[in-house]
């Protein structure tokens, strides 16, 4: 399982994803520290969800009343029709940053595990259908056994076989001067 961080590649089980991670500062610098912090934090949401394509986080500095200077971070991942928004603020950002990502943690369960329930209604749904489509057609029409398939091969030194005239098994075999014989039982 090969994990290298810094170039934003993320292994999960079956394959690498490459996780395409835009950190932007509002009213901030964003450090190199942070920024690989950030950087960082993110990609570890494709172990719990692989379907993120790219992510944008956003840093930014505001003044509120219970926190005095709020470090806000704010984080949209998207990939595959999905878009899973997080934000949180904190005193710091590292926390910010961590608190966010745990909101998104369980965005992703959440999102994951109604699609594993809808994935297993819709097959059952399906199956469902498919039986009692099977079983109508048993029930509509009763059929004639009859001939599917026909197979040629070889004549080996004998081959037994039912005769359709009389319904008894009967063996043909290869004499030794090439000819054919039949053996019919007697009645």
């Amino acid at each position: 399982m090969a994990h290298t961080e810094g170039n934003n590649v993320v292994a999960t089980g079956r394959d690498v994803i490459p996780l395409h991670v835009i950190v932007q500062g509002k009213h901030i610098d964003v450090t190199p520290a942070l920024r690989t912090y950030a950087e960082t934090k993110v990609s570890r949401l494709t172990r719990y969800f692989d379907h993120v394509q790219d992510a944008q986080v956003v840093l930014s500095v505001e003044r509120r009343k219970e926190l005095g200077k709020a470090q806000i971070v704010e984080v949209t991942l998207r990939g595959d029709g999905i878009v899973l928004r997080g934000e949180d603020a904190s005193s710091d950002m590292y926390a910010s940053i961590d608190l966010v990502v745990g909101k998104l943690k369980k965005q992703i369960e959440k999102y994951r595990s109604k699609f594993i329930l809808k994935r297993r209604i819709d097959t059952s749904h399906r199956k469902a259908s498919l039986l009692s489509a099977a079983g109508a057609a048993q029930r509509a029409s009763p059929r004639e056994p009859r001939i599917v398939r026909t197979k040629r091969f070889a004549m080996k030194p004998f081959f037994v076989f039912r005769n359709a005239s009389t319904m008894e098994v009967n063996v043909v075999y290869r004499r030794k001067d090439g000819q054919y014989g039949v053996i019919e039982p007697d009645t």
